[in-house]
C-alpha cells in the first residue's frame, strides 16, 4: 500500500517506518527461524522471493506494512536502520466487499524485545493509524493457538474471541471501533507523532554543525 510509503510514526519506544528494500535482508534472516515460521504460519522464502514480496506489499492496495524500529538505537546516526529493526506490523483489508474490516498482525521478531510491552505499543499505533487513515471500523486478529502471549496481548486490548478453527489451530479475535475506543487510543497515544519519513532520515544522517 502506497499510502504510508513516506510515513514515519514515532511512539515512546518505537518507530514505525515503511517496509523498504533495505529492510529485506534482515527480514529474510528472521523468517528462517522455525519458531517465527510457526508463529506466523509462514513458509520459508528465498531472498529474491522476499524482495518480490516487499514490492508486492508496497504496490497492493489491500496491505499496509510498517517495520518496527528501536527508537533509541535509531537515534544514533552511526547505526544502520536495518540494525534497528525489531519486527513488523501489518493491516490486511481482507473483505473486498467491506474495506472497513481489517486483519491486524504484529510480529516482534527479536526475542530480547518480547515481553516488554513493545507489541502492545505497536498494535495501538497501528490501530489508530488504521482508524484515522484507512477508515477501519473492525479489527480482526487470527492467531495460532500455541501463541498464548499474542492471544493474551490482544485480549488485554479488549479484543474478543469469535471463533476457533481446530483444523488450522487458530483463534480469531475481533474488536469493533467505536467512539470510546478512538478516544481511549488517542489518549494512550497522545505523544505519538507522524513525520515525513524521507525528511526525517535525511536529518538523521546530516552532520551536526558546530
Amino acid at each position: 500500500m502506497k499510502i504510508n510509503e513516506n510515513t514515519l510514526l514515532e511512539g515512546n519506544r518505537v518507530l514505525l517506518v515503511p517496509y523498504n528494500e533495505e529492510h529485506v535482508p534482515r527480514y529474510h534472516e528472521w523468517m528462517k527461524s522455525p519458531e517465527l515460521q510457526q508463529l506466523t504460519a509462514s513458509e520459508p522464502l528465498s531472498l529474491q522471493q522476499e524482495y518480490d514480496m516487499q514490492r508486492s506489499w508496497r504496490e497492493d492496495g489491500d496491505k499496509c506494512t510498517f517495520i518496527v524500529l528501536d527508537k533509541e538505537r535509531w537515534a544514533d546516526p552511526g547505526v544502520e536502520e536495518a540494525q534497528c529493526m525489531v519486527g513488523d506490523v501489518n493491516i490486511f483489508l481482507t473483505d473486498p466487499t467491506d474495506p472497513s474490516v481489517a486483519e491486524l498482525e504484529v510480529m516482534i521478531a527479536e526475542p530480547s524485545y518480547r515481553g516488554r510491552g513493545i507489541g502492545k505499543e505497536v498494535t495501538r499505533m497501528m490501530m489508530i493509524y488504521g482508524i484515522n487513515k484507512l477508515g477501519v471500523r473492525k479489527f480482526q486478529a487470527k492467531i495460532g493457538l500455541d501463541n498464548q502471549a499474542s492471544i493474551s496481548m490482544f485480549r488485554k486490548l479488549q479484543f474478543q474471541e469469535v471463533s476457533v478453527c481446530s483444523v488450522f489451530r487458530e483463534v480469531t479475535l475481533e474488536l469493533t471501533v467505536d467512539e470510546s475506543l478512538r478516544i481511549r487510543l488517542q489518549g494512550e497515544l497522545a505523544d505519538m507523532k507522524e513525520r515525513d519519513y524521507k525528511e526525517t532520515c535525511s536529518n538523521r544522517r546530516a552532520p551536526v554543525l558546530q
